[in-house]
Formats: structure tokens, C-alpha cells, sequence
């Protein structure tokens, strides 16, 4: 029988080499996260693998399973250890080579694979690791099925079986940039675009994509190099925006794209180099649509803007906006519950339903949908269509550093605290609180509508804040200072990777 995994593992060592090495702290809310050696060992992965295969079968699926890897110097041997453990369990393997997050998601239906397990650590630092999984297309593991897989690996109670297979699909690739070229409507504009890859996978891929829809491409640090010379592949860091907002005044673009590790995820700056924060591009996604196709439903998360309930636009069209969890997990499961058109994130990704896509999220596919709102008003700069959003003030996604062992007892402590103020009547910010959301994290408002969100991260051992205000900048600041100064009290919460 394969050997129980232990917990910790010193690197370089015998027991390394002859016991499996899984830090429990790895199994997230909707995905797998590991730093590479240091909390998992390829006998780790293997375990993982058998896991995987013992709760397909326990989940009663039919045991045909997709797999790729993402641009790192150790994703293939990850991925290579993983279908040993799968195969082991009984999994049918077909895989896709190098690939993107959502190009495994379309293996799915392609290769008609009820699973998935996609080797990635998305838009982490180098030396992370991870797993993106799902057997219910094109829905991926919720916390339910990530903590039934976490017993089975932790606990080594994995089931062997017979029937494993493997088939690697070649040119997999062109079928699913053909699917997208095919879903896209013909370009009448022309248009300039900047495709910033941050030195990952997506490099393989976007510009391709871009260049066959007509667009003239302007390539952005799409060369690979796993080492992420310049900056993390991650549309939501501002050192990412703002490369991306300097050649587009560089090169005088109408749009500039950027797309993170595992190319699910797509932010956008415009003509005059603003970098527009991905829910205020959902915002103006939804209007572009919403003509299309009038009252819609669109699921959005809740570190997104208010705007999606206040905007006049938007009423008109009879829109309606379900405000749901953070994570891309939930919010392709919430988009599947009720049929909506789109779900946005904050984060960068978009959930496009039929007839625009499968419901999962795709950062080419967003392109796609940015160039298309583009096309359909020729008149209009991606500027203009930024400005005619009621004005509010946003702050970027900031990442105070907490340890995963307790993010959320201090979330908790957080939101009890706000409560508490609540109650009492006192004020944040110098306002009164009129609303507190805690469907994911706790989210307090004031009478303008400054709202805070704090919440744990779901893949990094990191606090997730943000703040707006449609009142003014310096209300915005009043908020932060206020909600940073009630982390504050927690000891265990570290500095941030950005502020405003």
C-alpha cells in the first residue's frame, strides 16, 4: 500500500525520498496550493493523484480525466507524478501537454472527460505549486469535495484499481484556439492591442489568438521564462497594470490585455494607459451585453464594485446582479445555479454562460468579449466607455501577510469587531455602519455607500482587503485607515503587498 503522508519533511533528506510529503494547509477552499519542495514531494503528488481517483469513483463518475500543466520548471514533473497516482486509482488519463487553466476546462467537453485536474499554481510566486480540479463540468471542487479529498490523501485511504490508462493529445492546442476563433464575431475595427503575458504560459497561446481574430498585436513579456524576471503574471498586481499602461503610451494601442500564470484570467488597460480594475470592466462587460441580451443575470463577488446595483444603465436594461462568494469555484457553481449570462470577479475572472461561452472562466475568451465591445462601438475609445461609468473610487486588491493556520479565526475576530461597533452604534470612518454582508468574509458599509471588505484569501497565506467609495478619494482613504487600523489589533496580520 502507498505509504500514509506525513506532514513535514526536511528536503535532502532519506525520508524524503521514501515517505510521501503533504502540508495539510495545501488543500484550499476550491483548489490545491503547495510551495515546491519545501510542502510537498513528488511522492506527495502521487498520493494526491490516488486521492483524486478514489473520489471520482466514491462521487460515482465515469473515471475519464483531462490533465495539463502551466509554464514552470517543475510543472510537468508535478503533473508526470500526478497521473502515476491517478492511473494507480483507476483514472483514465488523457493529456493535453502544456496548456491554460481553461483549456483543460474545454478538454472536458472536447475530449468528453467528466474530470479535470490541471497542474498550476495560477498567479502565485514562483516555487508554488497546485492543482485546479473538478469531476462535474464545468464546475470545479467546492469546499465539500476539496475536504472529502483532503481526508483520503491525509488519512491514506486511498483505493487502488485496475482500468488506468494514459493518452497524451497531441496538437490539443489548435483545437481549442480554433474553438474560440470560431466563437468569435468577425472584427470590423481596427484595433491595436497589447497582449502582456508576464513571462507564462499564456505567452504561448494569447498573441496567437489575438493575431487570428485581426487585431494587430503588440507582444508584452510573452517570451517564457519560469523565473518571472519583471513581475508576477498576475492582472490584478499593479506592477503587471502598470507595465501594461507604458507600452500602450509607448506604442499608442487602443487597449492593453494582460493575462496571468494559467491564462484564466484577463485585467485591461485602456487607450490613455488607465488601468481599469476588472470589476469595474464586468460593469461595463454587463452594459455591452445587456443590450444584447436585456435582462440578464450576472453573479458577481463581493470584493466587486457596488456599481452593479446602482448603475442607471443597468436598470434600464433590467439587469440583475446576485452578489456571491469569492473564489472562481464558487462563482462558476453560482453562475450554473442560475443561469446567468456572466459572472465577474474582481480578481480578473470572467464566467461567460451560452451562447458566449460554457461557463467557465477563460482569459482569452474575455479578450475576446473586450475586443467584440470594442467592435460594437466604433465611435467609442475604451477611455470613453471607462468614463461613462458613474464615477467611484476603488482601491487595488491589497494582501496583508497572514499565516494559513489562522487567517480565518482572525477574519472572524474582524467581523465580530464590526459587528460589536455596529451594535453600539459607533461609527467607522466617521460614519454611520448601515450594512454588514458576511457571505464571504464580513463587508461593512456606511450611509454614502464606502464599503470595506476583509476576507481570507482562498490560495495564499494572505488577508484580502478592499475598499470604494462613490463619494470622494479622501472618504476612500478614511475607509482603509479605518478598517486597517481594526487589523491592526491582530497581531498576526503582516504588512501588505500593495496599498493605495
Amino acid at each position: 500500500m502507498f505509504p500514509k503522508p506525513a506532514s513535514g519533511l526536511r528536503p535532502n533528506s532519506f525520508a524524503y525520498e521514501q515517505q510521501p510529503l503533504v502540508k495539510p494547509t495545501g488543500f484550499r477552499e476550491y483548489d490545491a496550493r503547495w510551495l515546491y519542495p519545501g510542502e510537498l514531494n513528488l511522492m506527495g503528488v502521487q498520493a494526491l493523484g490516488l486521492g483524486i481517483g478514489t473520489l471520482v469513483h466514491e462521487l460515482g463518475v465515469r473515471p475519464d480525466i483531462v490533465t495539463g500543466h502551466d509554464f514552470r520548471s517543475y510543472s510537468s514533473a508535478i503533473k508526470l507524478a500526478l497521473i502515476a497516482g491517478m492511473q494507480a486509482a483507476g483514472l483514465r488519463v488523457k493529456d493535453i501537454g502544456l496548456a491554460l487553466s481553461p483549456m483543460a476546462y474545454f478538454g472536458q467537453f472536447a475530449l468528453d472527460c467528466p474530470c479535470v485536474a490541471m497542474v498550476t499554481a495560477s498567479h502565485n510566486d514562483n516555487g508554488w505549486t497546485g492543482v485546479k480540479m473538478g469531476a462535474n463540468r464545468p464546475m470545479t471542487f467546492g469546499p465539500e469535495e476539496m475536504g472529502r479529498l483532503k481526508e483520503i490523501v491525509l488519512g491514506g485511504t486511498y483505493q487502488y484499481r485496475s482500468g488506468g490508462s494514459y493518452e497524451f493529445v497531441e496538437g490539443f492546442a489548435e483545437t481549442y484556439l480554433n474553438d474560440l476563433k470560431s466563437r468569435a464575431k468577425p472584427i470590423s475595427r481596427k484595433l491595436k492591442v497589447v497582449a502582456a503575458c508576464g513571462n507564462g504560459t499564456a505567452g504561448a497561446f494569447a498573441p496567437r489568438l489575438l493575431e487570428a481574430l485581426g487585431v494587430e498585436v503588440i507582444p508584452l513579456d510573452v517570451e517564457p521564462d519560469y523565473t518571472f524576471p519583471r513581475y508576477n503574471p498576475n492582472p490584478e498586481d499593479m506592477e503587471m497594470l502598470h507595465a501594461i499602461a507604458a507600452k500602450v503610451k509607448e506604442t499608442g494601442a487602443d487597449v492593453g490585455l494582460g493575462f496571468d500564470g494559467d491564462g484564466d484570467r484577463c485585467g485591461v488597460v485602456d487607450n490613455e494607459g488607465e488601468e481599469i480594475f476588472a470589476d469595474k470592466i464586468g460593469v461595463m462587460l454587463a452594459r455591452d451585453l445587456g443590450k444584447l441580451h436585456p435582462g440578464s443575470t450576472f453573479v458577481v463577488d463581493v470584493k466587486s464594485t457596488g456599481l452593479y446595483n446602482t448603475d442607471p444603465e443597468l436598470q434600464k436594461l433590467a439587469i440583475k446582479t446576485d452578489y456571491w462568494k469569492t473564489g472562481h469555484s464558487y462563482i462558476k457553481r453560482r453562475v450554473n445555479e442560475l443561469g446567468a449570462l456572466a459572472g465577474f470577479e474582481k480578481s480578473g475572472h470572467f464566467f461567460f454562460n451560452e451562447p458566449i461561452g460554457r461557463g467557465y472562466d477563460d482569459g482569452l475568451l474575455t479578450a475576446i468579449s473586450v475586443i467584440e465591445m470594442l467592435d460594437r462601438n466604433p465611435g467609442t475609445s475604451m477611455a470613453d466607455l471607462y468614463r461613462a461609468l458613474p464615477k467611484t473610487w476603488g482601491s487595488p486588491t491589497m494582501s496583508p501577510h497572514c499565516d494559513d493556520e489562522v487567517k480565518y479565526g482572525i477574519v472572524e475576530k474582524v467581523t465580530e469587531r464590526f459587528r460589536a461597533m455596529q451594535a453600539a452604534g459607533e461609527p467607522i470612518a466617521g460614519a454611520k455602519i448601515t450594512d454588514l454582508v458576511t457571505v464571504n468574509g464580513v463587508r461593512v458599509s456606511t450611509e454614502d455607500g464606502t464599503w470595506g471588505l476583509v476576507r481570507a484569501s482562498s490560495n495564499k497565506p494572505e488577508l484580502v482587503v478592499v475598499i470604494e467609495s462613490p463619494a470622494s478619494e479622501a472618504r476612500l482613504r478614511a475607509m482603509f485607515e479605518a478598517v486597517d487600523s481594526v487589523l491592526r489589533e491582530n497581531t498576526e496580520v503582516g504588512p501588505y503587498n500593495q496599498t493605495i
